[in-house]
């Protein structure tokens, strides 16, 4: 699945398997609304290693600054995606048989040399990194930034209505 507002693509997505997107869908909305251009694509470290080194390959010539790679279980993803590519690799943890505790250690986990940012288990995860992704591109880009600001103001308006609506039913006890 391609989307993008132009053919200068600036995130990429790997998924380790499509039964991953439910967990990053929220993310992959808010780069939809941050209006970023992005690529996403399904490919496992363990069953298509070779695919997933194109993928990478092909993200890097089509101008992607970062990749955001989601898997659960052992997780090797976001480390195989970090150790083929120069470019910063967002890891984010997908819940498992347990708990998504065995995604997150995979992840965090990662020799020294080949760094890997570590998010979230699940849907959390995958809107943090979706946003830390935008910050990363939000250096270069005022337009961006200023977006960003703007999405945060209306996180605090959301916090403060739903401030005063609580108030307001516990003085109608």
């Amino acid at each position: 699945m391609k989307e993008s507002n132009d053919n200068n693509k600036k995130i990429g997505v790997i998924l380790g398997s499509d039964s991953d997107f439910p967990h990053m869908e929220k993310g992959v909305m808010l780069l939809k609304e941050f209006a970023i251009p992005f690529e996403i694509e399904v490919s496992s470290a363990h069953r298509t290693p070779e695919r997933t080194i194109e993928v990478i390959r092909s993200f890097e010539g089509q101008g992607v600054r970062v990749i955001i790679a989601a898997a659960g279980g052992a997780a090797h993803l976001p480390g195989v995606i970090a150790s083929h590519t120069a470019l910063p690799v967002l890891g984010v943890p997908i819940m498992s048989d347990l708990s998504g505790l065995d995604s997150l250690y995979s992840i965090v986990q990662m020799p020294a040399g080949i760094p890997v940012a570590a998010f979230g288990i699940g849907s959390a995860g995958g809107v943090n990194a979706a946003l830390f992704a935008v910050e990363i591109l939000a250096l270069e880009n005022p337009d961006l930034k200023k977006k960003l600001q703007e999405y945060r103001e209306k996180q605090k308006k959301t916090v403060l209505e739903k401030s005063a609506r609580l108030k307001e039913k516990i003085k109608a006890l």
